[in-house]
């Protein structure tokens, strides 16, 4: 009896177990499908919910009816075996009940795919694309762009010996220093490609991942139910810095949104008339400590002792510390070497002589030089021509 009795309590847990499986999984325990924020996230969350319970109850189905087969046919109890070998009814039943349950999931998911790929009547087109290691956002809209990297405070804690606790730093890897920004309530269509390598774009709040391949554009689209901020990363290994370049959206109503274009292209169009600009020895390190520790600093490190065998020290090298490398050296940043990408597009005239004086008189270096813009708007066509 003592046997029978345990034997039905692990019957009881089992089932029990099953039933809340689903219930568990639905538990903000982080073990469930992201829900989003966007109608097409929601869909696909029901559609793997639906599975879900369909396959739940078919299990539960299943191993009860085996349960307790097992159970109530055992040896014990001087049952003997039915002997028959098959029953076509049966085996009907169990072939056309799957196929019906299959057919109708497949009709339901394929509606979906259908609906997913559908960018038509897009009102906002950005381009995303991928670099090693950052993100570059085009509003084809707006003759707007950004370019997207890992935050400072990140980019400090990752530092070789930094002596701080990545547990301590909040959103530690996942955040950037200018987020792409997009508007709620409106289609927007997100274009994807890469500049180099292959990347992929995931935001899971949007509900969908795509890749980012050299010479190839994917196309997916969003409507972006709720203000918020969602973090995404690369989802596709694509070198030494893969975990190093996020993807933060910044969604804000329509007012917002043009206000934010309005401002960013008054700003970039400033950038663009600083050539004649002059700035003191202060004030271009001040800029350029920036401007390295955000562009630069991940390679090179914070000391300017770059990575043994990787990545090149920028302290007491003859292209920054030798007066005839001068032009080199800016020659360098603008179109990058080897490993080094080119920062030419990405940073100003002004950014490029305040990041070449900081690299040519910080860490000892000390060469007295001061670049100013002017020196590297006449140097631009140059590069391009070596």
């Amino acid at each position: 009896m003592k046997g029978n009795s345990k034997l039905k309590s692990s019957f009881h847990k089992i089932i029990l177990a099953l039933l809340l499986m689903p219930f568990a999984a639905i538990a903000d325990w982080g073990l469930n499908m992201t829900q989003g924020v966007t109608p097409i996230s929601q869909e696909i969350y029901d559609m793997h919910m639906l599975t879900l319970w369909v396959v739940t109850i078919i299990g539960i189905l299943v191993f009860g009816v085996m349960f307790w087969s097992i159970f109530h046919h055992r040896k014990s109890k001087g049952v003997k075996p039915a002997k028959f070998s098959h029953s076509t009814t049966v085996e009907i039943i169990w072939t056309i009940i799957p196929l019906i349950i299959i057919t109708s999931l497949a009709i339901k998911a394929t509606k979906l795919l259908i609906k997913m790929d559908d960018t038509s009547e897009a009102q906002v087109t950005v381009k995303a694309t991928g670099s090693q290691w950052k993100w570059k956002y085009d509003y084809l809209d707006e003759d707007l762009t950004i370019y997207s990297v890992l935050d400072e405070n990140s980019t400090e804690v990752s530092q070789l010996n930094s002596g701080k606790d990545p547990m301590q730093s909040e959103n530690y890897l996942l955040d950037v220093d200018e987020p792409i920004v997009l508007p709620i309530n409106t289609k927007i269509r997100i274009l994807t490609t890469a500049a180099d390598v292959i990347h992929a774009w995931w935001v899971p709040d949007l509900g969908w991942k795509r890749d980012a391949i050299p010479g190839y554009i994917n196309d997916n689209w969003a409507v972006i139910e709720k203000p918020g901020v969602y973090r995404g990363q690369c989802a596709e290994i694509c070198g030494k810095g893969h975990g190093y370049m996020p993807i933060v959206v910044k969604a804000v109503t329509m007012e917002e949104y043009t206000a934010w274009v309005s401002e960013k292209k008054l700003a970039q169009a400033a950038e663009k008339n600083t050539s004649e600009m002059v700035l003191t020895m202060e004030e271009l390190m001040t800029k350029g400590e920036s401007v390295y520790k955000a562009q630069c600093l991940a390679c090179h490190q914070a000391n300017g002792q770059g990575i043994k065998g990787v990545f090149p020290a920028l302290v007491k090298s003859p292209v920054a510390v030798d007066s005839d490398k001068r032009l080199i050296h800016i020659q360098q940043i603008i179109l990058g070497k080897n490993l080094m990408p080119a920062f030419g597009e990405q940073l100003s005239d002004v950014d490029i002589a305040a990041v070449t004086t900081y690299e040519r008189n910080a860490w000892g270096n000390d060469t007295g030089d001061i670049v100013q813009a002017k020196e590297v708007s006449e140097a631009r066509p140059q590069a391009k021509a070596n």
